[in-house]
């Protein structure tokens, strides 16, 4: 377990150091499968243990930061998230009525129930996230706001799970006349 806190604290800081565009008050979303992370299929093999280490590592830098956490479920809830009434109430998003538990929803939605100060359930977050880290390959883009910028690391895994990490930028628009400010890209 101390391996993987490790790993996830480590992939957090390279989010929060590449996305160094977050404000106070954006939503970084976090889509996780324990069973990826001890290296089975998706689903079969949850585990509270490596959910707690992972959510021990992520969210303390986060809450630092001042933004907030989006935890995804799994599809079998499909694919709602747990956030702070906070985010919900500051982003309008509506609140649904279902609770995760380990075989739907998964492990790591329901480390969030616990370390998260308020908690309430949506559907969706609208696409607003403005970062977000997918480990195990949980399929977080429709909760990211276009367009999307992959941030390239050398070791992007916790436990045996891959982990992709990326941030948001605003579109380009225009044409050959356009001036753009500096946006920092990682292409």
């Amino acid at each position: 377990m101390d391996k993987i806190f490790e790993q996830a604290k480590e992939l957090t800081n390279v989010l929060l150091e590449q996305a160094d565009n977050l404000k106070k008050g954006d939503i970084v979303v976090i889509g996780c499968s324990t069973s990826a992370v001890a290296g089975k299929r998706i689903g079969s093999n949850s585990s509270s243990e490596t959910a707690k280490s992972i959510m021990d590592a992520v969210l303390p830098p986060l809450k630092n930061r001042g933004v907030f956490l989006a935890v995804q479920c799994c599809e079998h809830l499909n694919r709602a998230l747990v956030i702070e009434r906070e985010c919900m109430n500051k982003y309008g998003f509506t609140e649904v009525c279902v609770r995760p538990h380990l075989h739907a929803g998964g492990a790591f939605a329901m480390q969030a129930l616990e370390q998260f100060d308020d908690f309430v359930m949506v559907e969706d977050i609208k696409g607003l996230a403005s970062a977000g880290m997918d480990i195990g390959g949980t399929f977080i883009g429709m909760h990211l706001h276009p367009v999307v910028v992959p941030i390239h690391v050398q070791d992007r895994s916790i436990g045996k799970a891959n982990v992709t990490l990326a941030y948001t930028r605003p579109k380009y628009i225009g044409g050959p006349r356009a001036q753009y400010p500096d946006i920092k890209r990682n292409h």
